[in-house]
């Protein structure tokens, strides 16, 4: 009997220093050579690709932002700030989602066929709006030169990056609202525009919100 409770005793003790030792390695050591390797090697990227402007942080590089007005009494959905460059559609999830607004809580996509109904009105719609909202005098925006990402939400809902056409096609709009020279916004967009990663992955992107970071810069220096 004093033989099976010594036995006992023994194995819990080592169960005990198991437990112990795999919970200083796994939980302890594990996680903070981990975290100061990316804070030492990948610090921007550890701590969530922030975006700063002038010292501040004003979001990140990886999520869109909206650039809307405030709501007005009685409005359900905010109309875009025309000032700004705007990303894609928000509505990664649908009309019933949380996250219409890039609000985080969820990404996703809408897993709408071609041919839904509400998918094709909702780009009938967004179309129709691009169009409206970026005809200016001397610069009407023909609905065949809108492309696909003005009225199409991403995969994730939460896309940062617009192609350089729907860029381009913002331009006259965003000089006109700023006063500022159409070629002077154009030289933003041409600046601010990625290639394909590795010049082989993905496709030529800008990202929204370092480009109206320097919409910014360019207007507050022009006044």
């Amino acid at each position: 009997m004093n033989t099976s409770l010594t036995n006992t005793a023994r194995l819990l003790g080592a169960g005990l220093r198991a437990l112990l030792v795999l919970t200083l390695v796994t939980g302890v050591i594990y996680p903070l050579a981990v975290t100061g390797i990316a804070q030492g090697l990948f610090a921007g990227k550890a701590n969530g690709s922030e975006t700063e402007s002038h010292g501040e942080v004003v979001g990140s590089s990886l999520i869109g932002q909206a650039y809307n007005l405030p709501l007005k009494k009685g409005q359900e959905t905010p109309e875009p700030d025309l000032r700004w460059f705007q990303g894609r559609p928000q509505n990664g999830l649908g009309s019933n989602s949380v996250n219409t607004q890039y609000k985080l809580i969820l990404s996703g996509a809408t897993n709408r066929s071609a041919d839904n109904a509400e998918l094709v009105q909702w780009v009938k719609d967004a179309k129709a709006a691009v169009v409206k909202d970026n005809s200016v005098p001397g610069h009407p925006v023909n609905p065949s030169d809108v492309p696909a990402d003005a009225v199409t939400s991403s995969g994730s809902g939460l896309d940062p990056a617009i192609s350089p056409n729907y860029a381009d096609l913002q331009v006259h709009r965003v000089a006109e609202r700023n006063g500022l020279p159409a070629d002077r916004v154009q030289k933003l967009v041409d600046e601010h525009t990625e290639g394909r990663t590795l010049g082989f992955m993905g496709e030529p992107r800008v990202n929204v919100l370092e480009l109206n970071i320097a919409l910014k810069d360019l207007s507050a220096a022009d006044r």
